[in-house]
């Protein structure tokens, strides 16, 4: 599937709107370079986002040395871990050492929440890596090998740690902050966008994806 199918835009012009998307220009800036209308250039970021997203969704589970956490995006208040979150778009996140991520958007970040993706998107016996949180009392299960991280105390003690995933919080957040504020119902594609950007990384493979 093309980003460019069913699309009226010259040719001309979808390439180079495709080039800004993978360099990372938002669409209002790219609409300005491009010199098309504003709407018109976030209906097309919204193809290349969908593409993304598809087949994502199915990724199959993980397995071996998987880091855990959950993180919070947007909102103008600081919240506490799984609470006093107002505002803020909570997510789910698993990261395949060394490098491989996997995001989902989530209600909460309760036990029960978390455990059913666990069960969903990791293969038995593989070692999880999390933080000291509460919800992840109920990651002590004969199925995974759990190992904690005590930020109190130190952020990393020989392969205990999730600096990875940690990691791409920080640089889906750097990312996403680009945009003055994004509608909770399209941000699933806006963190697809990030995973896919995180776990292909070169400009010339995403093109490729996008138009192959």
């Amino acid at each position: 599937m093309k980003a460019r199918r069913r699309n009226r835009l010259p040719v001309s012009i979808q390439k180079r709107l495709l080039e800004h998307f993978v360099a990372g220009t938002p669409a209002r800036s790219a609409a300005d370079l491009v010199g098309v209308n504003r709407n018109t250039a976030t209906l097309y970021y919204r193809k290349p986002r969908e593409i993304i997203a598809e087949p994502i969704a199915h990724d199959a589970p993980f397995s071996g040395e998987i880091e855990v956490d959950e993180g919070y995006f947007g909102g103008h208040r600081k919240g506490k871990r799984g609470r006093d979150a107002a505002g803020k778009v909570a997510v789910f996140g698993l990261l395949k050492r060394p490098d491989r991520v996997h995001a989902v958007m989530i209600p909460n970040a309760g036990h029960q929440t978390l455990m059913s993706l666990i069960w969903e998107k990791m293969i038995k016996y593989s070692i999880a890596y999390s933080d000291l949180w509460h919800a992840n009392d109920k990651f002590d299960v004969y199925a995974f090998h759990h190992e904690r991280v005590d930020h109190s105390r130190h952020f990393t003690q020989g392969r205990n740690h999730i600096n990875g995933i940690e990691n791409f919080w920080s640089l889906a957040k750097r990312h996403l902050r680009r945009y003055n504020g994004i509608p909770r119902k399209d941000f699933h594609l806006f963190l697809a966008e990030c995973e896919w950007r995180f776990n292909t990384r070169f400009s010339a493979k995403l093109v490729k994806i996008l138009t192959g």
